[in-house]
């Protein structure tokens, strides 16, 4: 019954922060830390991440097909290789290398070293003072159409970087998206596109840890988890891209700053251990 509880509230927390530049990965190792539960473990995580990332992909189910039958049309034809679609398939296939690349050769790092509550509360300040300048100092000049070769690279690497809990893959890659002026709806609609292989990748990749493995909670609780995520997920998808055509990313980069300022006074005192 504990484990079932659990899992509900780490995949509320999982829905909750995947799409919000906040580090979902930093915050399921912090709360439960928080609350003095067991750390879910990077399985658990990756796991869970399938849900919102299915979230991704029923909202987002008409751009998938008209980029995933364009980029097979070109396969076959040199008129559809002048279309958008084509080069934007070419762009998440290059953008999603970095993190593949990186996450299976850093694996047993990522797994442990990086789950360090000091290295999360760390990055979560580092990198929220990052979005921050560069949501101030961007233009909002680019949209999606406006992509470029370089700048799919960038956000790859960007991207690549969230490969430490706390860093944030939307949260990366919206920087970037905003530094290379970026409109912010068009900087947040192509992080989520882009984090698709990623994340579904990385999820399949673990399920074998989750009988027994790497992951402290039983499988149906782990199901559990992902279930709630994918519906809180569509909810948080909805209201953050209608939030960022009007507002800044300034209450993020607030909430990030004072989340990791208090985990790194709580292990300083040591209310809590890393």
């Amino acid at each position: 019954m504990q484990d079932t509880f659990h899992a509900i509230v780490l995949g509320l927390i999982q829905g909750l922060t995947e799409f919000l530049p906040i580090s979902s990965s930093g915050h399921l190792a912090i709360y439960p830390a928080f609350f003095g539960w067991e750390d879910p473990g990077a399985a658990f995580t990756a796991v869970i991440q399938i849900g919102t990332e299915l979230a991704v992909v029923l909202y987002f189910w008409r751009d998938i097909w008209t980029i995933g039958s364009g980029w097979v049309r070109g396969l076959f034809s040199a008129e559809a290789r002048e279309e958008h679609e084509w080069r934007m398939g070419w762009f998440i296939i290059i953008g999603s290398l970095p993190i593949v690349i990186l996450g299976i050769s850093l694996k047993e790092v990522i797994e442990n070293d990086f789950r360090n509550l000091w290295v999360i509360a760390t990055m979560l300040v580092v990198v929220g003072v990052v979005l921050g300048v560069a949501d101030r100092i961007g233009r909002q000049e680019r949209t999606i159409e406006n992509l470029t070769w370089t700048h799919a690279v960038l956000y790859g690497l960007a991207q690549a970087a969230a490969l430490i809990p706390g860093v944030s893959r939307s949260g990366a890659t919206i920087s970037m998206g905003r530094l290379l002026g970026y409109e912010r709806a068009a900087a947040t609609r192509y992080a989520f596109l882009l984090a698709i292989p990623a994340v579904v990748g990385a999820g399949l990749y673990e399920l074998k840890e989750i009988p027994g493995g790497d992951n402290p909670y039983g499988v149906g609780p782990t199901i559990l988890a992902t279930v709630v995520s994918f519906v809180v997920g569509i909810a948080v998808i909805h209201w953050l891209l209608g939030y960022v055509s009007k507002h800044s990313f300034a209450p993020f980069v607030i909430y990030r700053i004072a989340l990791g300022g208090l985990t790194l006074a709580l292990l300083a005192t040591g209310v809590i251990a890393a």
